[in-house]
Formats: structure tokens, sequence, C-alpha cells
């Protein structure tokens, strides 16, 4: 496991966009914009999604992951991080995506939930880290 440089966790505090690559079933990759948030307790890069979505389901058959960032403020400074996805929880997932609301929208609450839909957190277990300025 590869911790995150402590010079680069500050992406996962501003409105820093990531995308994250999964392997679809035909061995294509799959990347797909999401909200990025980072656990520091346990060195794992996070994000939220609905379950049943086409990267969760992907994760689920294939849990190598890529994830690239860059800074909203400099794009040439940037964090990419590959490994697996080690866990996928319900657990605390609405209050999760209400916090990264909060910092992405500026608003109390997500304000596209679906009724129908399962929110997950995505825990990644990054197995190396390459950054740039």
């Amino acid at each position: 496991m590869v911790a995150i440089p402590d010079e680069f966790q500050d992406l996962f505090e501003k409105e820093t966009l990531a995308h994250v690559a999964t392997m679809l079933p035909n061995d294509l990759p799959h990347v797909t914009p999401v909200w990025i948030d980072y656990d520091h307790e346990r060195d794992h890069v996070v994000f939220n999604t609905a379950r049943g979505r086409r990267k969760e389901r992907n994760i689920q058959a294939n849990p190598a992951v890529g994830v690239s960032m860059c800074d909203p403020e400099n794009p040439y400074r940037y964090c990419s991080a590959w490994g697996e996805v080690v866990e996928t929880t319900e657990e605390g997932a609405v209050e999760h995506i209400d916090e990264l609301a909060r910092r992405y929208m500026d608003v109390e609450e997500y304000p596209y939930k679906d009724a129908d839909e399962t929110r997950v957190i995505v825990r990644i277990e990054a197995e190396d880290v390459v950054t740039g300025e």
C-alpha cells in the first residue's frame, strides 16, 4: 500500500474532479469523472457512486482501478494512483455524498438523490502513486 504524498493531499480538500478507470467486461477501460476523497487514517482513495452503475458493476467483476486528478488551480500539478478496490460499502454512503456535495456544490445535501438508488462508498488501496508539478 502506498499513501498519497502529504504535499498532494490538498487536492482532496478542493473541488478537484478525478477520473476513475475501471475495466469493462470486454477488457476495455471505462473512465468516469467523480468527486474524490481521501481517508487519511487508512490511506484510501475514496469515491461515492450508486449501486448498479457501470463503474460499480465493473469493480465487482475486477477490482483493479486507476485514478487521476489535476489541481483545479494548476492543471500541470497532478496525482495519479492505481491499485485495487478493497471495499464497497453502503454504510455511511448517504452521509458521505452529502459531505462531498458540501465541498463541491456548497449545499447541505446532495440534490440528486433518487429514492430507488442505493449509494455506496468505494475504497481504493493504492499500489503506486505518481505526482508531478
